[in-house]
Order: structure tokens, then sequence, then C-alpha cells
């Protein structure tokens, strides 16, 4: 049976952190979807279609541990994950207020479907502070973010946002 495994986010834009999570989450499956999520709530920056070529270019190089797929998805997240034939959905934890929400939701997902399991990797200490939210504000105030997130992402930014 092939290990199918779900990472859902918004990626606006994708940062060194969720990279981090990816570069990890690779090694326990055999296939990896990435789910951009279109959500248009939190005001992206960056339009789906840019946000789905962003996240696929810095993937590449996981190629070679786990099959990897990127793709777009709106609704419910448990549906996505059935659609896609996930047996788990991988989700970074940063800090103790991502696990507040994070535990609610797995509560809800498993009444939705409990036969998918919710699987959490804590960042990297090296990147705990980092979310696209402040990447993106540090940057549009003039401040530095390549430590945030790879060249070609801040490279993006900066045009976006200049």
């Amino acid at each position: 049976m092939t290990r199918i495994a779900l990472y859902p986010g918004t990626f606006d834009p994708i940062t060194n952190g969720h990279i981090d999570i990816i570069g990890r989450a690779v090694k326990m499956v055999d296939k990896l979807v990435i789910g951009v999520a279109i959500n248009e709530a939190k005001k992206p920056l960056f339009s789906l279609e840019e946000r789905v070529e962003m996240v696929r270019s810095q993937v590449e190089q996981f190629s070679s541990v786990a099959d990897i797929e990127v793709r777009p998805f709106d609704g419910l997240l448990m549906h996505f994950a059935e659609e896609v034939g996930a047996q788990s959905i991988v989700r970074g934890l940063r800090a103790v207020s991502d696990f507040e929400y994070e535990f609610q939701m797995v509560a809800m997902n498993q009444r939705l479907n409990d036969d998918i399991e919710t699987v959490f990797l804590m960042a990297d200490p090296r990147h705990q502070a980092i979310a696209s939210r402040l990447v993106k504000e540090i940057c549009s105030l003039g401040g530095r973010v390549s430590d945030f997130v790879p060249p070609a992402i801040e490279a993006r930014l900066k045009e976006r946002l200049a």
C-alpha cells in the first residue's frame, strides 16, 4: 500500500519553515500531496497560480525522496484528503498557540473521518518564529527576509511589494 500524506497550507508565500516540514514529511511517506488552499479570507498577496508555482519550484529538491504533487484545493480539508487518498495529514507546529488551534481541528477532523490521522512535526528551532504573514510585513517595511524564505521567493516578494 502506498503511504500518502497531505500537507495543506496557504503558502503565501512558502517559507523556509514550510520547506523544512516538507523535507521531513517526505521521509515518512511514498507520496506527499501539498495542498495549496484557496482562502480568500486571508487576502493572499499572491494568486493561487503563483503560490502553486512557487511551491512547485521549491519542492523539486525532494522529488528523489518521495513522489510530490502540488495541487490547489478549495473546500473542506477532509474532503480533499479523501480525494487524494491520504492516510494522514501533516501539520507543522511552531508554538503553543498553533497547538491550541490544531488540537481543535484534529478533534473535528476525526469526527469527519477517523481513518485519516493527523501527524504533527515540530518546527525546527531556527524556523519557529517564521510566519508568512510576518515575512510579508517585514518585507513591505523594507526589512531583510533572506533568513526566512529562499532567494527566489524573496525576489518575488520584493517585486510584488515594491
